[in-house]
């Protein structure tokens, strides 16, 4: 196996309200659906989405995305980051693709060049300020994927990377959903 790619979709959506974010509507579909196609278009051997909502692992399922569930206590970016680092390193994947389900705006020919740029070193997305998800770890990090904890993922190992590692996107690519107002912006 050459690549895998994950998304994180375990989030709790807490700033979003009662309604879980990655469910709601966004141009015609629920939001995780859009991450969920975009990781299909890119040149992959596995695609793995880590849940804690049996409904959004149902739109990933659907995708064939192989899905890992954390039903146990509150997960946080760093329990969905090992899962999913572990089921790719037992797959015998060389490189993970790792993007979030709350991010609908990234196109897919943006994975195929952090893939490409991503082989002997991370690559990560940058919006012109910061490095970003989508990323992409070598096989020879994933101890070190597997050892992160918190809510910040793998944010530590892509801050500050050179920027020959760093694939830039306009910042309207690169924006996440948090609350309800995030996606009423994006929809108009």
């Amino acid at each position: 196996m050459n690549s895998a790619g994950l998304v994180l979709a375990a989030g709790q959506s807490r700033r979003f309200g009662k309604e879980n974010k990655l469910l709601a509507p966004f141009r015609g579909t629920p939001l995780c659906a859009h991450a969920a196609e975009v990781m299909r278009a890119a040149p992959l051997d596995l695609r793995i989405a880590v849940v804690s909502d049996p409904e959004v692992g149902e739109v990933f399922r659907l995708a064939g995305f192989e899905e890992i569930v954390l039903l146990d206590g509150d997960p946080v970016q760093s329990d969905s980051l090992r899962a999913g680092t572990e089921v790719a390193e037992r797959a015998g994947a060389a490189l993970l693709l790792i993007s979030l389900a709350d991010m609908p705006n990234v196109p897919s020919a943006h994975l195929e060049t952090l893939l490409q740029r991503g082989h002997a070193d991370p690559a990560a997305s940058f919006d012109g300020e910061k490095t970003l998800p989508p990323a992409v770890f070598p096989a020879r990090y994933f101890a070190q994927l597997s050892t992160l904890t918190g809510d910040r993922g793998a944010g530590t190992l892509i801050r500050g990377l050179p920027e020959h590692q760093c694939v830039a996107l306009p910042p309207d690519a690169l924006v996440d959903i948090d609350t309800p107002e995030d996606i009423a912006r994006l929809r108009h």
